[in-house]
């Protein structure tokens, strides 16, 4: 996965990950990467600093045996208006342009990955050890945080 820095025809910055540059480049040139402020399609590359490794720390003291109970919930805010839409309009592009397979996402995967149905965008269930054994397969997926549709 590659990180970028991106910005709009209005100026509006904002980052994005991709698979790899050559991804970024045709879903850029499609216009389908869109500004999570204005819609705006014409989206290009911002310049970015380039991340430097820092000299190797001391190790960090042991964890506690037992973390408080609300510290998961601590560390986690609110998520921001701009990630949400964006989320939103994700969930509502892979529900138009793909089929909903259910409980038996990996299982149709794999169907998929053997020729034995029909190549297309799938999206349902797995657990993570399903998630897992595909991917040692070498069937490429994607997991994305399901957010409440904007619609309500």
């Amino acid at each position: 996965m590659i990180h970028y820095q991106l910005r709009c025809d209005q100026d509006h910055g904002f980052d994005g990950w991709y698979k790899d540059s050559a991804a970024f480049e045709k879903l850029a040139a499609a216009g389908i990467i869109d500004c999570p402020v204005c819609g705006s399609h014409k989206v290009q590359r911002a310049l970015m600093a380039p991340a430097i490794a820092k000299a190797r720390e001391a190790e960090p003291p042991p964890a506690p045996e037992k973390a408080p109970a609300a510290a998961p919930q601590a560390a986690a805010g609110p998520m921001p208006a701009q990630v949400m839409a964006l989320l939103q309009r994700m969930r509502a592009e892979v529900e138009k342009n793909c089929d909903y397979v259910g409980a038996d996402f990996a299982e149709e995967a794999r169907r998929m990955h053997r020729g034995e149905s029909e190549r297309r965008g799938i999206y349902g269930e797995t657990s993570d050890a399903e998630a897992e054994a595909l991917n040692e397969e070498g069937i490429e997926i994607a997991r994305l945080p399901w957010v409440p549709r904007a619609d309500g």
